[in-house]
C-alpha cells in the first residue's frame, strides 16, 4: 500500500478546522448559504465538514467529469447541474483536490451564472505545484507538496478505493491491484 497521506484523525481534525473556519464566515449571511458538493470525490469530505459548521446551511451537489483512470480528459463536462436556487446566496463549492484548476475554474464560472451574493472554494487537498489557471482557494484542509495521485475517503481509481477512510498516494502496485479487480469485474 502506498504512503499514508491523511490518517482519519487527521481528516476529522482538518474537518473540524475548515468548518470554524466556514462558520466564520458565513455566520452573518443573511440568506442561508449554499454549499455545494463536487461529486463524487468530494462527498466524504462534505459529509464529515457539516457535522461542525455551527450555522444554518442548505446543501446540493453538481457533477461534473474530467478524468478517465488516473488521466486527466481533454474536456470537462457537466453530468449533474445544481438544484438549489442560488441567487443572492453565499455558495461554497466543496471539492476533494484542486490541481490544474481547470476544473474548478469550470465550476465557479457554472455557479457565477445561477446569480449568487459571492462564490468561495473549499478543498480538502491543494496540489499548488500542478496549477495550469490560477484559482483562489478560500478554505484549504491539506496543502500537497508532491503531484502525487491520490486513493482513499472519497478519491478513486476508476471508482474504486473511494470506501477507505484515510487517502494514500497510489503506489504503481496499488494501481495494479486496482487495475486486477476491475479487469476482474468487467468479465
Amino acid at each position: 500500500m502506498g504512503e499514508v497521506i491523511l490518517s482519519q484523525q487527521q481528516i476529522k481534525d482538518i474537518c473540524k478546522r475548515v468548518a470554524s473556519e466556514i462558520t466564520e464566515t458565513i455566520k452573518n449571511d443573511e440568506k442561508i448559504p449554499l454549499l455545494i458538493g463536487v461529486m463524487k470525490g468530494a462527498l466524504n469530505f462534505m459529509f464529515d465538514l457539516i457535522n461542525y459548521i455551527d450555522v444554518p446551511i442548505y446543501t446540493d451537489y453538481i457533477q461534473i467529469s474530467s478524468y478517465i483512470g488516473s488521466k486527466r480528459g481533454d474536456n470537462i463536462r457537466l453530468i449533474k447541474d445544481v438544484s438549489f436556487d442560488c441567487s443572492g446566496r453565499t455558495v461554497i463549492i466543496i471539492e476533494d483536490i484542486i490541481d490544474s484548476g481547470y476544473s474548478m475554474k469550470f465550476l465557479m464560472d457554472h455557479i457565477k451564472q445561477h446569480n449568487p451574493k459571492k462564490v468561495l472554494v473549499c478543498s480538502l487537498f491543494d496540489k499548488k505545484n500542478a496549477r495550469k489557471v490560477p484559482v483562489d482557494i478560500d478554505f484549504v484542509g491539506h496543502e500537497l507538496a508532491k503531484n502525487d495521485f491520490l486513493i482513499g475517503y472519497g478519491l478513486d481509481y476508476n471508482e474504486l478505493g473511494r470506501n477507505l477512510p484515510y487517502v494514500i498516494s497510489a503506489s504503481e502496485e496499488d494501481i495494479k491491484q486496482y487495475d486486477e479487480i476491475f479487469a476482474r469485474d468487467r468479465k
